[in-house]
């Protein structure tokens, strides 16, 4: 790989003017600083971003605390061992770090950093796109560094690194999950060399957090198409080692004339259709998640083929599991969860005839969900045969419409039971506990199965004439 090709006459609009006045107070210092990294990588893209990294050749530390003393701010984070330093202004989340350079043992991506040049910054960074530097004193303003070419690779839509891949990903593995994320984000390919990198470092995942992993994991999943980032992973062998249940979705087995199609394929193209139309990433997770237990539950049947019966159900406990793994907040799972489970309820609606009962069902067990639900439904429609597509989609058309129509007669939506159980406890003469859960159960059967309205009522007078007999059954 060609390595320090030269420098391009680049220059960048420096949108900011809070970085105007820390480049006067530079001149002033008498500092050589520059804004590096993603900022000129975006401002070449056209993007204004408010994530500033100010590099200084010197002490990061010591110019930012000449600019929190400029602008009156006290509160400034500093990172000591590393030379870092971290302040907001005016809006913007600045940075501030010396030029430096660094070491790395094998066990830890926590370097050794000493004092360094601008290209040995510049040379220990990721990618060539993100190894540039632009000044912001006076002589120097908007002027790009390129020591490794990164303006051509921007231009090309191509990710290396400044040095050898091997021992950029071996000193931080944690950049090979940032090369799957920036070709899924920014939609780039990652050259051969750097590629071929991957596959043989990947098992140094191991020494990165979970944590960092998650995190750059989640940053893919919000990829415009996500699928590019999650076809990599599975490609370079990352998908088994940090994910192991969505790894084994690949494959098709065949057995005389009856096959599968690859779920892993299928379970790509429904992220990204659930992706064109909500940037919510538990949604896009679910997506994900839909199908995750079908190669625990594969069987083959002969005469009639390959079925996974009850993978909706088993995947739904398995989301509990990865959730805790990955380390994500646990006030989502219900929503994921909720999804997984429910995603073949509305199809199967049609094949009972969409009833009111069967659609009061569905919208008391998914609830503010059902829009969402809805979504994933449809995103799941990935065959290639027009008609079926029209068929399938026809078909979720005709449960929307009967939704629509029961929940304007029945208001079902975020269904809660017109008798509560104070009133219950009152009525019934009865203390907390299980018992009250039953007659309330009770209650909302009779409401999904239209034996009454979804009115208070009818719901007590329900109430008081199976009270006795319920309670009489249940005392020992």
């Amino acid at each position: 790989m060609e390595k320090n090709r030269g420098s391009m006459a680049t220059m960048i609009d420096i949108a900011q003017p809070v970085v105007k006045k820390i480049g006067a107070l530079a001149d002033e210092l008498g500092v050589e600083a520059y804004v590096v990294g993603g900022y000129v990588r975006d401002a070449l893209l056209g993007k204004v971003v408010n994530d500033i990294d100010i590099l200084v050749i010197g002490s990061g530390i010591d110019f930012a605390k000449a600019v929190a003393e400029r602008f009156g701010k006290h509160k400034v984070v500093l990172y000591e061992k590393f030379g870092t330093a971290m302040m907001t202004l005016q809006d913007c989340k600045i940075e501030f770090v010396g030029a430096r350079k660094e070491s790395y043992s094998r066990d830890s991506r926590n370097p050794v950093v000493e004092t360094g040049t601008l290209y040995d910054d510049l040379s220990r960074r990721d990618f060539t796109v993100n190894a540039l530097a632009a000044g912001i004193n006076a002589a120097a303003w908007g002027s790009v560094t390129d020591h490794f070419h990164g303006v051509e690779d921007l231009a090309l839509g191509v990710l290396r690194t400044p040095l050898d891949p091997l021992q950029t990903f071996d000193d931080d593995p944690l950049r090979i999950m940032r090369a799957v994320r920036f070709a899924s984000k920014l939609g780039f390919t990652i050259e051969p060399e750097t590629l071929t990198a991957i596959p043989p470092m990947a098992s140094r995942l191991s020494i990165i957090s979970q944590e960092r992993i998650t995190d750059e994991f989640m940053k893919i999943m919000m990829s415009s198409r996500p699928s590019v980032g999650l076809r990599l992973l599975h490609e370079t062998g990352i998908m088994k080692i940090i994910f192991p249940e969505v790894a084994d979705l690949a494959g098709v087995d065949q057995r005389k004339d009856f096959h599968h199609k690859d779920v892993f394929l299928h379970t790509c193209i429904v992220v990204d259709n659930v992706a064109s139309v909500t940037e919510n990433v538990y949604l896009r997770l679910a997506a994900l998640l839909h199908d995750i237990a079908k190669p625990k539950t594969k069987k083959f049947y002969e005469g009639v083929g390959w079925t996974f019966h009850g993978h909706e159900e088993l995947g739904a406990r398995m989301v509990t599991h990865i959730f805790r793994r990955f380390k994500l907040p646990m006030d989502q799972l219900p929503f994921v969860e909720k999804l997984v489970r429910l995603h073949l309820r509305p199809i199967a609606l049609v094949d009972e005839g969409v009833t009111d009962s069967a659609v009061r069902r569905l919208l008391f067990d998914a609830g503010e969900a059902i829009d969402d639900l809805m979504a994933l439904c449809r995103a799941d429609i990935t065959s290639k045969n027009p008609k079926l597509v029209v068929k399938y989609t026809d078909n979720y058309d005709r449960v929307l419409d009967k939704m629509k129509e029961v929940e304007e007669k029945d208001r079902m939506r975020a269904f809660q039971p017109p008798v509560r159980g104070e009133e219950i406890m009152a009525v019934c003469d009865i203390p907390p506990g299980k018992l009250v859960g039953i007659l309330k159960t009770k209650i909302e059967n009779a409401i999904l199965d239209g034996e009454i309205p979804n009115e208070h009522d009818p719901a007590m007078a329900f109430l008081l004439s199976i009270k006795e007999e319920i309670i009489r059954n249940y005392m020992p």
